[in-house]
């Protein structure tokens, strides 16, 4: 298993998350079980959102789903890369960053997505 990263101040470790939108919620739970399916994040979260943004030339508003999912720095671009070929979106929103967490659950995290792959 690999270990979590420990931040500086010793009593919180590193948890990597990545987040993407999708235009239904089918489409959000297909792309949230996948990732977890295939081992590459210890979970996912599916929230409902209201977006407002330019598209077109136009300011636009929709329903959507965002999706969150807790994994490693090192397993990142593979989940990524898997949602990437699944995704309904033209132009998808990646984004991506860390967050200090308590040491067991960022153990559990990289426990999880270092477990054998599901086929």
């Amino acid at each position: 298993m690999a270990l979590p990263v420990t931040s500086p101040d010793g009593i919180s470790a590193m948890v990597t998350w990545l987040a993407t939108t999708v235009d239904s919620e089918e489409s959000a739970r297909v792309l949230a079980a996948a990732g977890v399916h295939a081992r590459l994040a210890a979970c996912a979260q599916v929230e409902a959102i209201q977006s407002y943004y330019w598209w077109d030339n136009a300011l636009q508003t929709s329903a959507e789903w965002r999706i969150t999912y807790k994994t490693t720095a090192g397993q990142r671009p593979a989940l990524q890369k898997l949602l990437a070929s699944r995704h309904p979106y033209k132009l998808p929103q990646w984004l991506w960053g860390e967050s200090a967490a308590s040491p067991a659950y960022a153990a559990w995290v990289a426990g999880e997505v270092t477990a054998p792959l599901q086929v």
